[in-house]
């Protein structure tokens, strides 16, 4: 009986693993840029930038794509399409122009507060990779690489509102947006997609993004069992995809995202 239970599992799983498969060599394509929030990063070629662009999109990737997309570029825009060299370089004259930024709950006083954190980061501290790779190195963990860039970011004067706008997993967020800048900078760009800038985290590390789609997925699949969107829900999630890809769980973001987004499931 037990061999029978085992049996039916390792079909399931298959079946499962085979089905995932394709929906990710489906959607982890370049066509699929356009209409995402990465298209923002995309638009560079130097390393800061990219990671830059991409920090303040991420920060800022929440209720529907194209609106993100629009503010996101608008940002860009104030910052004359260069963001490394604005964040590191601007004077009080230049943040000005950022004063009137707003997108929902994020307004000025909390775009101000990263960009002087980022330049604290980029100018003293080497950068961001630098800052996640000491995280990483010492714990061996990308929640504590969340937890890391956070504070760093937070040692800059800040208003106590902004600190809503930088998730910590240590209190249960599930970091969704943090976990999507990671899967950005760390995984390779094979499929033209991601960056694989960052090359000391392992893909095996990385944290699976967790939002509505891909947790209504998850439960309709049953690779997460967890309703909340949580932490716990995060790493439930990424154990169940790590038995289907152990060096590339988090491949299969665009494959809960496409189902999620495009097809309904």
């Amino acid at each position: 009986m037990l061999f029978v239970l085992v049996l039916n599992n390792l079909i399931l799983e298959t079946i499962l693993k085979d089905f995932l498969d394709q929906k990710y060599l489906q959607y982890a394509q370049s066509v699929f840029i356009h209409d995402d929030p990465i298209r923002i990063p995309h638009q560079f070629q130097r390393k800061e930038d990219i990671e830059i662009a991409g920090f303040l999109t991420a920060i800022i990737s929440w209720g529907r794509r194209p609106a993100i997309i629009s503010k996101a570029q608008h940002l860009m825009n104030l910052m004359d399409n260069s963001p490394f060299e604005f964040v590191t370089e601007a004077i009080s004259t230049d943040l000005i122009r950022l004063e009137k930024f707003v997108y929902r709950t994020f307004n000025s006083s909390d775009l101000l507060f990263l960009v002087g954190g980022l330049k604290e980061i980029y100018v003293h501290h080497g950068g961001l990779e630098e800052i996640a790779n000491q995280a990483w190195t010492t714990n061996k963990n990308v929640k504590m690489v969340i937890v890391a860039l956070r504070q760093a970011l937070l040692a800059h004067p800040h208003l106590a509102r902004s600190e809503k706008h930088l998730a910590n997993p240590l209190s249960g967020s599930a970091a969704k947006r943090i976990n999507m800048f990671l899967r950005w900078m760390v995984r390779p760009k094979t499929e033209g997609v991601d960056f694989g800038l960052w090359k000391n985290i392992p893909t095996s590390a990385l944290q699976c993004p967790l939002d509505v789609h891909v947790s209504r997925v998850g439960l309709k699949l049953g690779i997460l069992q967890r309703k909340q969107n949580d932490w716990k829900a995060v790493e439930e999630l990424t154990q169940n995809l790590t038995k289907l890809d152990s060096n590339d769980p988090v491949k299969y973001d665009f494959a809960l995202f496409g189902l999620g987004v495009y097809e309904k499931f």
